[in-house]
């Protein structure tokens, strides 16, 4: 996919964006609808990872060619956890399946980034940093918790495995690094009223950002 492609619009001046991340278990979630809650357009990675391998999608067709119908459910969509297990210890069909679906995302991202009307909008992306999409935004925000809340929130909200749990974490830039990447930090280890207050000071600012950006 050509740079030409992937380019956001350079005619639209709606389309300040923020870039929103953190660890496994940070809490993005709660902290993206909080800005939904302020109208703000959310664009989040996790999202567009589950729709470009929808039934019948050309992802998901690319995907049981590669690695045979054993991937389906039932009902026709991908089985996600077994693909996770299929490529948990082999790099080769984790690069593979890298290669596949980064360009198909990365696509959909910038066209729902080029799309949003709202005053700024949230792209939401645990590995912003890592797979450089921090070049389509104006500013970053890390969502911040230490590594053992991340540990006990992922433990209770995901039912898996402790050795999955650090495994994840690992692939992922440490915190030490994120910190020294991201323009804003918001620290999610506390009551969920302060967070909120602390993220509607940041919209203020980011609101005033996006307005002399489109002047």
């Amino acid at each position: 996919m050509s740079e030409q492609t992937i380019k956001l619009s350079s005619n639209k001046k709606n389309n300040w964006v923020l870039g929103l991340t953190g660890g496994i278990g940070c809490g993005k979630t709660a902290v993206s609808d909080m800005f939904e809650e302020l109208d703000i357009t959310i664009v989040d990675a996790d999202i567009i990872a589950r729709q470009v391998v929808e039934p019948k999608s050309c992802g998901l067709n690319a995907i049981i060619t590669h690695f045979g119908n054993t991937l389906l459910l039932s009902d026709g969509t991908l089985n996600r956890s077994a693909l996770r297990e299929r490529i948990f210890t082999n790099d080769a069909d984790k690069q593979w399946l890298n290669n596949l679906l980064h360009p198909l995302i990365r696509k959909k991202i910038v066209a729902d980034l080029n799309a949003a009307n709202s005053a700024y909008v949230v792209l939401v992306a645990p590995l912003l940093f890592e797979n450089g999409l921090d070049k389509y935004c104006n500013r970053t925000l890390l969502i911040d918790v230490p590594k053992n809340v991340q540990v006990e929130r992922t433990l209770k909200r995901d039912n898996v495995s402790l050795e999955q749990v650090n495994s994840i974490i690992a692939t992922q830039m440490s915190r030490e690094n994120k910190c020294k990447k991201a323009d804003d930090i918001l620290n999610n280890d506390r009551d969920l009223a302060l967070v909120k207050l602390s993220l509607r000071s940041l919209h203020t600012r980011y609101m005033q950002l996006a307005l002399k950006n489109a002047s």
